[in-house]
C-alpha cells in the first residue's frame, strides 16, 4: 500500500514539474519572414511620330534593343517604371543604319539583317555577308552553320556563304519562316498554308492548309500556329496536328507567338498573355502594361525581360526578385518625389502618357483622408523600424493636418484642404482665410473625419514621441469636441451641417433601413 502511495506521489510530482516547466516557457513570437518574390512591371517607350509603322523588335546578347520600322532601324531611349521613354532613330552605327535594311532577327544571340543585297551582321567581326539575288528579300531564318532560308514573299532561297543551295517558288505570299533546330528543318508560313523544307534532302512540301493563319513558332517539339480564332499545334517530328484549335484564351485573335525561357507568349489584337504551367494565363493589356493593345511582335529582352512591340510603341516587361520591404520603399520614394503638397499626400493630374513632368499637383476634396492613410502608414513604419525618415514624414503631415483646423474660423472644424490664394480651382467650397495668402476648402465629409480619427489614434498609440503624441491627442479632442458640441453634426462656416457630416440619431434613423449610410453613420 505504501509503495502505491509513493508511486502516486512521484507521478504527481513529475506531472506538476512538467506542467510548471511548460508554463514557464516564454511564448513563441512568430515574425513575418520577408521572402523575395518575382514582381513584374512594365517600362514603356512611345513612338513620337504616329505615322511611323513599327514591325519587329529584337535584342542581342549584350542587351542592345533594335526596332525595325517604316522609318528604318530605331531603338528605345530613356524610360523607367511609370515614366515612359521614346523610340528614336538608331544612329549608333551609321554604316548599318544607312543601308536599305528590309528585315532583321537574331541568330545565335546576335542581330542579323537582310537588305537588297545580302544577309549581314556586325557580329563575328562583320564576316557574315552572304550575297543573294532577291532585291525584295525581307524575310529570313537562320539554320545550321550560318545557312539561311530567305524570301521576298514569293520566292524561297536557301543560302550559305553567298551560294544558293536550293530555290523554289511559293504559290502564295510568304509571311514567316522558322527554323526547327531539333529536326533540322524550316517551317514556312504563307497566306493559307504551312510548309516544310528539309535542307539536307532538299525536300519541300505542304503540311497544313488553313485560311485564317496568322503566325508560327517552334516550341518544345511542336509548331504552334496562330489564327484569327485561337491556335493549333503540330508535332514537328511527325508533322501531324495535335488536337483541335485552342481558343479559350484571354483574346483569340493571335498576331504572334514566341517561346521565351520555356514559356509560351501570345500577342493578339487585344494585348499579350503568357501560358502558365497550370494552364492559366498571365494577361498583359491596357496602358498599365502596353503602349497599345495591338501587339506586333514579342521577343526575349535583356535582364530577364520580355519585349512586346505594339502599334504605338514598345513595352519592356521586367521580372525582378524583390521583397515586400523593397516594394514598399520604392513606392515610399515615389510618394515623396511626386505627391507631397504642403505635407499632404496629394493628387497629380494632367499627366500625358504617364509622364509626371507633364502633370501638376492639385488639391482634392480628400486631401485630409488620403493624408490620414499615408500618416497612419508612416506611424506603423516608425513603430516597427524607429527610422528617423518615417518620423520626419509624420511631422510634415501632422503639420498639414493640424493646419486644416487652424486655417478656418470655425472652432474644431477640419477644412478639406487649403491652397495659396489665386491658384485654387473655381468651385464653391473655397473660402478666404484670414491670412490673405491662403484659401481653405469647406463642406468636409464624414469619411474625412473618420480618416482623421484613425490616423491620430494610430499616432497616439504607436508613436513614442511626446510632442507628436500630444498633438494627435489634442486633434482628436478638438474634432470630437466640435462634433459633441454641435449635437453630432459637423457644422460648417455658415452654421449648417455639411452634406455628409451628420451622425445625429434623429438624422440617421430617419434614413430608410436599406440605405447603407444609415448603418455606416450609426
Amino acid at each position: 500500500m505504501r509503495k502505491m502511495i509513493r508511486f502516486i506521489v512521484v507521478i504527481f510530482i513529475v506531472v506538476l514539474a512538467v506542467n510548471c516547466t511548460e508554463r514557464s516557457k516564454a511564448p513563441v513570437i512568430q515574425h513575418h519572414r520577408d521572402d523575395p518574390f518575382i514582381q513584374d512591371y512594365s517600362v514603356k517607350y512611345l513612338v513620337t511620330d504616329e505615322s511611323t509603322e513599327l514591325y519587329t523588335v529584337a535584342s542581342d546578347r549584350d542587351g542592345y534593343i533594335q526596332i525595325f520600322s517604316s522609318a528604318g532601324l530605331m531603338r528605345p531611349a530613356g524610360g523607367q517604371f511609370l515614366f515612359p521613354g521614346q523610340i528614336v532613330k538608331d544612329i549608333q552605327y551609321l554604316p548599318t543604319a544607312e543601308k536599305k535594311i528590309a528585315g532583321f532577327d537574331t541568330y545565335r544571340d546576335q542581330l542579323v539583317y537582310i537588305d537588297d543585297k545580302a544577309v549581314l551582321s556586325n557580329a563575328w567581326a562583320g564576316k557574315l555577308y552572304s550575297l543573294h539575288p532577291l532585291t525584295g528579300a525581307r524575310i529570313f531564318a537562320g539554320g545550321k552553320d550560318f545557312e539561311f532560308l530567305i524570301s521576298d514573299g514569293e520566292k524561297l532561297l536557301l543560302l550559305k556563304d553567298s551560294q544558293i543551295l536550293w530555290e523554289g517558288n511559293q504559290a502564295d505570299e510568304v509571311r514567316d519562316i522558322k527554323f526547327d533546330e531539333i529536326n533540322n528543318q524550316y517551317w514556312i508560313l504563307d497566306k493559307e498554308a504551312i510548309s516544310v523544307l528539309d535542307p539536307l534532302k532538299k525536300e519541300y512540301g505542304h503540311v497544313l492548309t488553313k485560311s485564317n493563319l496568322t503566325c508560327i513558332e517552334i516550341a518544345s517539339g511542336k509548331l504552334l500556329a496562330g489564327t484569327d480564332d485561337g491556335y493549333l499545334e503540330i508535332e514537328t517530328a511527325t508533322k501531324r496536328p495535335v488536337g483541335d484549335v485552342k481558343n479559350r484564351l484571354p483574346w483569340p485573335e493571335i498576331t504572334v507567338i514566341s517561346e521565351i525561357s520555356g514559356n509560351i507568349w501570345f500577342g493578339s489584337t487585344r494585348g499579350a498573355f503568357k501560358l502558365r504551367k497550370d494552364g492559366r494565363f498571365d494577361y498583359y493589356a491596357s496602358e498599365r502594361w502596353l503602349p497599345s493593345d495591338n501587339v506586333l511582335d514579342i521577343t526575349e529582352g535583356p535582364e530577364n525581360s520580355v519585349l512586346v512591340l505594339t502599334g504605338r510603341g514598345l513595352a519592356k516587361i521586367l521580372f525582378r526578385e524583390v521583397t515586400l520591404h523593397d516594394k514598399a520603399i520604392y513606392f515610399e520614394k515615389q510618394v515623396r518625389e511626386r505627391h507631397i503638397r504642403h505635407g499632404f499626400n496629394a493628387t497629380v493630374s494632367g499627366m500625358e502618357n504617364g509622364d509626371v513632368t507633364t502633370g501638376r499637383l492639385e488639391d482634392s476634396d480628400n486631401d485630409g483622408l488620403w493624408t490620414s492613410m499615408y500618416l497612419a502608414g508612416q506611424a506603423f513604419r516608425y513603430a516597427v523600424t524607429k527610422e528617423e525618415e518615417a518620423l520626419e514624414n509624420i511631422r510634415g503631415s501632422v503639420e498639414a493636418m493640424e493646419r486644416l483646423y487652424t486655417i478656418n474660423p470655425v472652432p474644431g472644424f477640419p477644412s478639406r484642404s487649403f491652397e495659396r490664394r489665386g491658384y485654387k480651382y473655381e468651385d464653391k467650397p473655397w473660402r478666404r482665410a484670414e491670412d490673405p495668402e491662403w484659401d481653405w476648402k469647406s463642406t468636409t465629409s464624414s469619411d474625412e473625419a473618420i480618416g482623421h480619427i484613425f490616423a491620430f489614434g494610430v499616432i497616439a498609440e504607436l508613436v513614442d514621441f511626446p510632442v507628436l503624441r500630444g498633438k494627435a491627442i489634442l486633434l482628436i479632442d478638438t474634432l470630437m469636441s466640435h462634433i459633441l458640441k454641435n449635437n453630432f453634426y459637423l457644422v460648417d462656416w455658415n452654421g449648417e451641417p455639411t452634406l455628409w457630416g451628420k451622425w445625429n440619431p434623429d438624422y440617421v434613423n430617419a434614413l430608410p433601413e436599406m440605405v447603407g449610410d444609415r448603418k455606416l453613420n450609426s
